[in-house]
């Protein structure tokens, strides 16, 4: 068996489409490849249970025969957290739950991909973070990490202390500019220190961000406008809150934004759709905004959204969604599969050399 654990330094780094990608590049490889969520974190309901999306999207891609509850033994809900915290949830219970349910997978398959969580600490209240997942199921584990800046070496420096080992870095997203700069000077320090690094994917647009569709679906927004397309993407928030001729400056410096703003603010919500860098509006408070602003919202092919919630925790849930990454599809594996195949040593990877 050949357990391999794919955790990150931060969340949006990628790591969900990786894992499942590279299960699909080792099924191509006649390796028979499995997939389990030890923890499942990114939760919604599903037929009368809480269950983590990534879960049912692996078991969809990968033809998977096997219950949900082996592929995410673990629902790590706020529930649990509480839970715990009186002492009233047993980590040994919850580790053998695990194993067994990686025994189970194990049984029907050459490797099996685990995805860790949306951080290191996540798990630590029940005895489960990544580490722990790791030295429970000796697994392998590979880091995904993104590079924006020299100082980011600090967080991929700080990751493979916390895990004390750690068999592969995989930098992901990287843009042009920052290309040279992580291949010329940060890799070579991170070799230097005996960290190993597997690849360098570059920044895709497509992988960027968080359709329309999914960030409405992720905030449970009512989608106000009838003929606009949802399928653009939103890598980022712009927040409606000054007059409008200063929010339009700002409108005009930013792309691929959800503009979030009061309902009631229309002269805001007219500013940012004179700019061709909203990807959507996104009004709060569970005001409709005048017909006038839909019929523009309209003609210029931008959605309109409406919440009930403020426009802080709008920011704040928009933010989170976006941060999870890419919208989970087909899709997206398929083009994070075709990267990996290009820009990875999926022999050393798989350990197949």
């Amino acid at each position: 068996m050949n357990p391999i654990l794919f955790t990150t330094t931060d969340e949006g780094t990628g790591k969900t489409a990786i894992a499942l990608a590279i299960a699909r590049i080792a099924a191509d490889r006649d390796v028979d490849a499995g997939y389990m969520k030890p923890k499942g974190t990114r939760l919604q309901s599903n037929v009368g249970k809480t269950l983590d999306k990534d879960p049912l999207l692996a078991g969809e891609l990968l033809d998977l025969d096997a219950e949900v509850h082996d592929l995410e033994p673990v629902v790590y809900s706020q529930t649990l957290v509480e839970t715990a915290l009186r002492g009233q949830a047993d980590p040994a219970e919850l580790r053998e739950r695990v194993t067994e349910s990686y025994r189970e997978l194990a049984a029907d398959h050459e490797l099996i991909v685990i995805e860790g969580g949306s951080r290191l600490s996540t798990g630590g209240i029940i005895g489960l973070t990544d580490r722990d997942v790791a030295e429970l199921l000796d697994a392998r584990v590979i880091l995904i990490a993104h590079y924006d800046e020299p100082g980011d070496i600090d967080d991929v420096l700080a990751a493979t202390r916390q895990l004390d080992e750690v068999d592969g870095v995989l930098f992901n997203g990287v843009s042009d500019d920052n290309y040279d700069e992580l291949t010329t000077d940060a890799i070579p320090f991170l070799e230097d220190r005996g960290i190993p690094i597997l690849g360098v994917v570059p920044h895709q647009r497509e992988l960027a961000g968080i359709t329309v569709a999914d960030l409405a679906d992720e905030l449970g927004a009512r989608v106000l406008t009838d003929e606009t397309p949802l399928d653009g993407l939103v890598e980022r928030v712009s927040v409606g809150a000054m007059g409008s001729e200063a929010a339009l400056g700002q409108f005009r410096r930013t792309r691929s934004a959800a503009m979030i703003t009061g309902g009631d603010r229309s002269e805001i919500q007219t500013a940012a759709l004179q700019a061709s860098g909203i990807a959507c509006l996104l009004l709060t408070g569970g005001h409709s905004p005048p017909q006038a602003v839909l019929g523009r919202a309209e003609k210029a092919n931008v959605p309109v959204l409406r919440v009930p919630s403020d426009t802080i925790t709008a920011v704040d849930r928009a933010e989170d969604a976006i941060a999870a990454g890419p919208a989970r599809s087909a899709d997206t594996i398929e083009r994070m599969q075709s990267l990996l195949v290009d820009r990875l040593d999926v022999d050393r990877l798989l350990d197949r050399e």
